[in-house]
């Protein structure tokens, strides 16, 4: 029996084209049903799995225009130049000024990943302390846990200074409420709003506040007044009261025939 030979140059122009693919969008583009087939085209061609959506997508290395954190997202679908998501989380854990909460991490990277930080913590591959009431995760090296620690308590000083001390405790805590009643695009813009009545300095004032990352206080910020929020509707289609169909009034007398 002749063994079949595949070409790369069909899965290149697949993965070219859709950015993203599945292992089955490239099994039936190859016309194949062999998983190792699939995996052999990848690795001549060189790959990414995805760390979103447990690495059920696959691009090519040369595709993703990766951000200063290292990331790269198609619509919902995320990749890594450090590769799956234990590997990112320990990644950004290790090069982060102040360290991560777990809340923090999963904002940055879309994803819940505190199984991530608990496995990497268990393997003593990161560490961990309880700061302000809350787990944070650190990086393994010594010397740059000391400067996270002192990065996060100079942020934390710089929230109870002026001019946040105008803030009163009363204000903080509506905000904490509020903030944790809305979706994930919400909290970011949220975030946004609030950094901006700050001015100077008011990303990492209430990225501190919030516990969020600053990148993401100030990319709400950026969408919030650049205008690159998309309005939804309020209610779905259909919803609302329905219209009123005028009807003619009826002519007093009938034409005789």
């Amino acid at each position: 029996m002749t063994k079949r030979s595949f070409s790369t140059d069909t899965a290149r122009t697949l993965l070219e084209s859709q950015r993203v693919a599945t292992l089955g969008d490239l099994k039936d583009t190859l016309g194949t049903t062999a998983t190792m087939t699939v995996f052999r085209q990848l690795n001549a061609l060189g790959y990414l799995s995805s760390y979103s959506h447990r690495g059920k997508y696959y691009t090519l290395r040369e595709i993703p225009d990766f951000d200063e954190h290292g990331l790269w997202g198609w619509h919902s679908v995320w990749f890594s130049r450090a590769g799956n998501l234990v590997e990112t989380a320990r990644a950004l854990v290790e090069k982060a000024d102040r360290g991560f909460t777990a809340r923090a991490l999963g904002s940055l990277l879309h994803v819940e990943c505190k199984h991530a930080l608990l496995q990497l913590y268990r393997q003593h591959r990161v560490a961990r302390d309880r700061i302000g009431g809350v787990y944070v995760y650190l990086a393994k090296d010594r010397d740059q846990q000391r400067h996270q620690k002192l990065c996060r308590q100079e942020q934390a000083d710089t929230l109870v200074a002026p001019p946040v001390e105008v803030m009163s405790h009363d204000l903080q805590a509506a905000i904490l409420v509020l903030f944790s009643l809305l979706d994930e695009k919400q909290r970011r813009l949220y975030a946004g709003l609030e950094a901006h009545k700050f001015g100077h300095g008011g990303d990492r004032k209430i990225a501190a506040l919030l516990d969020l990352d600053v990148h993401t206080v100030a990319r709400g910020r950026r969408e919030l007044f650049g205008r690159q929020v998309e309005p939804k509707r309020v209610r779905g289609t259909g919803g609302g009261r329905k219209a009123v169909e005028k009807k003619r009034p009826r002519s007093s007398k009938r034409s005789k025939s």
